[in-house]
């Protein structure tokens, strides 16, 4: 059986649980220098955009101030043009874009248990 939505929702919030428990504890140029700490934050921003690509359009239209596109692209880049990646933009994509879909997704999540 599929994931469902409400299992899409979970498997973002617990990526982005692991990248805030990551970046407590270290910094840019730590996990720049240790290969598995990176394959480790760049599989679970991997997990939040690939989760993402299956939010129906109608849950996306609740919150137009998360660009949708942009995390699939994300997500593309991250597959298919990892020797490109910067770190850089990882981290102030985790510090900027995370904590309000962090919000959205547990406000979706929070509602699809009411149901």
């Amino acid at each position: 059986m599929p994931p469902t939505l409400g299992d899409r929702l979970e498997h973002i919030l617990e990526a982005i649980g692991a990248i805030e428990q990551l970046l407590d504890s270290t910094t840019v140029e730590a996990i720049e220098g240790d290969l598995i700490q990176r394959m480790g934050f760049e599989r679970a921003l991997e997990i939040i955009c690939e989760a993402s690509r299956y939010v129906p359009p109608t849950v996306k239209a609740q919150e137009k101030a998360i660009d949708w596109q942009r995390m699939i692209d994300l997500g593309n880049l991250l597959r298919h043009g990892y020797h490109i990646i910067r770190i850089e933009i990882l981290f102030d994509i985790a510090r900027n874009d995370l904590p309000p879909l962090k919000a959205f997704v547990a406000r979706v999540l929070a509602e699809e248990r009411k149901q």
